[in-house]
């Protein structure tokens, strides 16, 4: 079993990389192994919409995405942990998700197989500065398109509003041990 966690933040020690770190921890120690790719240190350009993946469903651009495109080939569940900037996700993981156009041409246009849906989970975890809940609600929508174009099913999320500060999430009374719940539960769901 095979966990990929990708952070989202560009924040280090942040809250989401906090909450990823404990959701990986309790995929562990469900017994999967765990990998984690930090978005803001991959050096990666965003979506030219050259077209030059609509015939093979390549991508030619030769930078971090084609490691990263291969590990979300790969993985059997997927932790997105993510801040919420401006009601939505930040510039990183909106990055990510549209170089993923050349999966969605294989998936789509080609119609060439990606891994089978009905074994692979994701989950969600955000945390958001701003005490207003229906601020997830465009990041959830973007994920969920996200997971299904990788033939992921959407396990469920975590959220946390009004958390701002660098490390304020350690003081929320049960998000790290949900974090590490929800971890455990992606595992044993696969």
């Amino acid at each position: 079993m095979r966990v990929l966690g990708i952070a989202g933040s560009p924040r280090q020690g942040g809250n989401t990389r906090i909450l990823l770190q404990e959701a990986l921890a309790g995929a562990e120690n469900a017994g999967a192994s765990v990998d984690q790719v930090v978005l803001n240190d991959l050096d990666f350009c965003t979506c030219q919409e050259c077209g030059s993946c609509d015939q093979t469903g390549q991508c030619t651009y030769d930078d971090d995405m084609q490691m990263l495109y291969e590990k979300l080939r790969e993985t059997d569940c997927l932790i997105l942990a993510s801040p919420i900037f401006f009601g939505s996700l930040p510039a990183q993981v909106k990055m990510m998700i549209d170089r993923c156009q050349c999966l969605w041409i294989t998936k789509y246009v080609l119609k060439k197989p990606l891994p089978d849906k009905s074994k692979r989970k994701g989950v969600f975890i955000c945390v958001g500065g701003m005490n207003r809940k229906d601020f997830f609600e465009d990041a959830r929508k973007l994920v969920r398109i996200f997971f299904a174009n990788l033939n992921i099913s959407y396990a469920g999320d975590l959220f946390y509003p009004g958390i701002d500060q660098k490390g304020e999430i350690l003081s929320h009374p049960t998000a790290c041990r949900d974090a590490n719940e929800l971890g455990k539960k992606l595992v044993a769901k696969t």
